[in-house]
């Protein structure tokens, strides 16, 4: 494999925007992302910028991207920290110190080349470092089947746990956690 798996850069944040405006381009993103493509691009430099920074460092957020020998980021994933007694993105308690992996994308092009078991490596390594969590989780929304295949591949399970799709409400995300 001809890439290079690392955290961003603060002064990355164009190919941030970039990397994420193509995976709201992508036509599963409606299942996928709790965003829309002219959410993101309505979205102010300072927003990339800040997103850039804050997921570049440190041990509340990391951005790990697939980067081509050429420079081209062809997949990302970010893992969030999520701190018991917080709540999640979804407005629930969270129980435990752990860690929720979001915002996955491989570009078209290069899908079945291994990025995403290399991506979702890093992301698990990373997390596996961080005092005191207890697990690394992910939400896969019901119909989003090619996503779940890959999940479960990888190594997620369902946790029985499921919350209401934030864009659809008839939906269900189910929740996934890693069992290696």
């Amino acid at each position: 494999m001809d890439y290079e798996i690392r955290a961003v850069r603060a002064d990355e944040w164009p190919a941030v925007k970039e990397l994420r405006l193509a995976a709201l381009s992508d036509p599963m993103a409606p299942l996928a992302f709790l965003e829309t493509y002219e959410q993101a691009l309505a979205r102010p430099d300072v927003f990339w910028q800040d997103r850039a920074a804050g997921a570049s460092h440190g041990t509340i957020a990391r951005q790990f991207v697939a980067v081509r020998n050429d420079g081209t980021w062809d997949g990302t994933v970010v893992a969030l920290v999520e701190e018991a007694g917080a709540e999640d993105f979804f407005g629930r308690a969270v129980e435990r110190r752990q860690v929720q992996l979001v915002g996955v994308f491989v570009r078209p092009a290069a899908r079945g080349r291994g990025l995403t078991e290399a991506l979702f490596s890093t992301a698990v390594e990373w997390a596996s470092r961080l005092d005191g969590v207890t697990r690394v989780r992910l939400h896969v929304h019901e119909d989003n089947a090619r996503a779940e295949g890959f999940y479960r591949k990888f190594g997620f399970v369902r946790t029985g746990g499921a919350v209401p799709n934030p864009g659809d409400p008839s939906k269900v995300d189910h929740e996934m956690v890693f069992k290696p």
